[in-house]
């Protein structure tokens, strides 16, 4: 029971510490949203990556692929009215990243989902995940710098 509750704290101190709301329970990723057109606040987010002056690297176009395979999965519901991811990457930021610790390759490259739910077409809404910023103080700093970059874009693309 004493491992419980310590493990239970442990848990609402890093929601705290992560500015996450307890009952979201989702401290890996951060999410914003925006109302309007799915095609203006894609448009905004990627206006926010280029203007940093980075290169947009691929765009996945991941509602076009669950709607397209529906029928072959057997699938009864849409859960997306649209939804892309949109890739970049800093080479500045994930180098200061990975030469703190090469096992920060698995945050590269960066990614910013941008999406409506079929039954709400009217809230966008703007994603991604969260670098954990673990490992040495380095690691944590450059892990920081990169959230803070993704969190700028994101707010930017929402509007906020």
């Amino acid at each position: 029971m004493r491992t419980l509750i310590c493990a239970v704290a442990a848990l609402a101190l890093l929601l705290i510490a992560t500015g996450q709301p307890a009952e979201a329970g989702r401290y890996h990723m951060k999410s914003y949203t925006a109302e309007g057109s799915f095609s203006d606040v894609r448009q905004d987010v990627l206006d926010a990556i280029v203007n940093r002056g980075f290169v947009l690297d691929f765009e996945a176009h991941i509602g076009d692929m669950l709607k397209r395979t529906e029928g072959d999965v057997g699938a009864k519901t849409s859960v997306y009215g649209d939804a892309t991811m949109l890739m970049f990457c800093s080479a500045k930021y994930s180098r200061d990243a990975m030469i703190a610790d090469p096992m920060n390759i698995v945050f590269c490259p960066y990614v910013i989902n941008v999406f409506t739910l079929a039954d709400k077409p009217g809230t966008v809404h703007v994603a991604y995940r969260r670098p954990f910023a673990g490992g040495s103080l380095e690691s944590r700093k450059a892990l920081l710098v990169i959230e803070e970059l993704l969190d700028g874009i994101a707010r930017e693309g929402a509007g906020q």
